[in-house]
């Protein structure tokens, strides 16, 4: 069970006012509405259990534990090796965009009302890019949170933003938003102990609709969003 003063960190750091300009990404969904792919509770419970399981939600959870590993060891060999691949591993312009704009965002404000000796020594080896995951797991170490508790609150605040997104985009109003959550539950809590134990080894996505979308995304003639 999660100790209240956790649990109320990462009720904090994933929540919509935590500062990552989360909002401004849609992660390719808006091209996925566009098109029609997403057009429902259905099509959308299905579009985003498919991004957790087989795409960045998968490999952005393995980054986290990565990234936990290698600072909580003060590790800055490993630390720069997961940074490097984190950024490397973006399969479009925009996704990459969007994971190092809020990677960034994520570790300024950590660093702000949270300073923390892990934060200083991931901006102290690695100078280039920051994607999110890499971010959140550093930040986590540093903290002392577990390794399975962040990546569970990491998917669950990522899947929140898609339902946000999509709530805008297309015809899903709030009540099948919240329903599509609830149904995206039982997968998130049997990945994150997958995730947390996985090495990078265990690297890899088949999301490929969802690479696409981002691709796409960038050439849409009207956009609400940066991805």
């Amino acid at each position: 069970m999660l100790a209240s003063a956790e649990a109320a960190r990462l009720l904090l750091w994933f929540s919509p006012s935590f500062p990552t300009g989360a909002f401004g990404f849609s992660h390719g969904l808006e091209w996925a509405v566009e098109i029609g792919d997403v057009a429902d509770r259905a099509t959308l419970e299905a579009w985003i259990g498919a991004v957790l399981a087989h795409g960045a939600g998968w490999t952005d959870a393995v980054l986290i534990a990565a990234a936990h590993d290698a600072a909580r060891g003060a590790d800055d060999a490993a630390l720069v090796a997961v940074a490097e691949l984190a950024a490397a591993l973006q399969p479009s312009r925009e996704r990459r965009l969007e994971s190092t704009v809020q990677g960034e965002a994520f570790l300024r404000a950590v660093e702000t009302a949270w300073p923390n000796a892990a934060c200083a020594r991931l901006r102290a080896a690695w100078d280039g890019p920051i994607a999110l995951p890499v971010a959140i797991g550093v930040a986590a170490a540093g903290e002392g949170l577990g390794r399975e508790a962040v990546i569970a609150a990491a998917m669950t605040g990522f899947a929140a933003n898609l339902v946000s997104a999509a709530i805008r985009l297309a015809p899903i109003g709030q009540s099948d938003g919240l329903r599509v959550m609830a149904a995206l539950e039982p997968l998130i809590r049997r990945l994150a102990p997958g995730a947390a134990a996985a090495g990078l080894g265990e690297l890899g996505g088949c999301a490929l609709r969802a690479d696409i979308a981002s691709m796409r995304h960038e050439t849409q003639a009207t956009r609400l969003f940066r991805s």
